[in-house]
């Protein structure tokens, strides 16, 4: 177990996921002194990008709130873009390169619901984020992502609350912020995050084939998330899967677009309380 008496040199954390949430935790710990690097897909579907370290995937490195992630192809790259003050992003969603990290903290924050591969061998300290681990079994201990009283709440045997499907309100709105992709295909946006929409206009396109379906708005506000043009949307055999595609703020805070979000900040800062209590030798 780490110590306070070799933070000189300071703990690695690995992260699965570099999404909004993840990239929350991500820039807190960063910002704490840790040796973070993040893993994802090699075809990110980020709704929230400018605000996910993610990003760097495609654009080679992204900044998010004054702290770069960058596009790293071998573990071994990981020194120099900690000595230049970076996170280094890895496309590694199976976790083939977990020998060479070496990490002495896993956060598993992909969100996807469910448990895709971390176990609580991972790393000396685990964490799994939201629905799909259990605390002691899976992880060490399990961070509970759902709004509401016990948002951030660290724990240590057991599960986090069960999936919603509903999303935040805000302004009282939930279900009419979210867009979701009616089918598979390409998508192309139509606007641009931070642009203000009304009811009914068209936020982008889903073409497959020839056929193309439009994506439209169901509430009037600024465009907080939206996927890049070119993305391809993958559905289930059943075409049921909900891909989001797009989030309106009814706010109509442009400012929100660009910034890390008031819950993937309470996450970073609740993960980084049960790192603090893990060395300092509590569970």
């Amino acid at each position: 177990m780490m110590t306070p008496g070799n933070l000189a040199d300071p703990p690695v954390v690995l992260i699965r996921g570099a999404g909004e949430q993840a990239s929350g935790v991500g820039w807190a710990l960063h910002r704490a002194g840790f040796r973070v690097v993040m893993t994802e897909i090699a075809q990110p579907l980020m709704v929230r990008w400018p605000v996910c370290f993610g990003t760097a995937i495609l654009e080679g490195s992204w900044e998010v709130e004054g702290i770069r992630g960058m596009h790293i192809e071998s573990p071994q790259d990981c020194p120099r873009v900690w000595q230049q003050g970076g996170i280094p992003i890895l496309v590694d969603p199976d976790l083939k390169h977990l020998p060479q990290i070496r990490p002495d903290i896993l956060i598993d924050a992909i969100m996807a619901k469910r448990n895709l591969g971390t176990t609580i061998a991972s790393a000396p300290l685990t964490i799994g984020m939201g629905p799909g681990f259990c605390a002691g079994k899976d992880v060490h201990r399990v961070l509970e992502t759902n709004r509401g009283h016990n948002l951030g709440r660290l724990i240590n045997s057991g599960y986090a609350e069960p999936n919603t499907g509903i999303p935040e309100a805000v302004l009282g709105y939930t279900k009419e912020r979210v867009l979701y992709a009616p089918g598979a295909g390409i998508f192309e946006a139509k606007c641009r995050i931070g642009e203000e929409v009304r009811v009914g206009d068209i936020l982008g396109l889903i073409q497959q084939g020839e056929q193309i379906t439009p994506v439209q708005g169901n509430l009037g506000g600024v465009v907080r998330g939206l996927l890049r043009s070119g993305t391809v949307i993958i559905m289930n055999e059943n075409n049921d899967a909900r891909i989001k595609v797009g989030d309106i703020d009814p706010r109509f805070k442009e400012e929100y677009c660009w910034t890390v979000s008031d819950k993937a900040r309470t996450l970073g800062t609740s993960v980084l309380l049960g790192i603090i209590e893990w060395m300092n030798g509590g569970r």
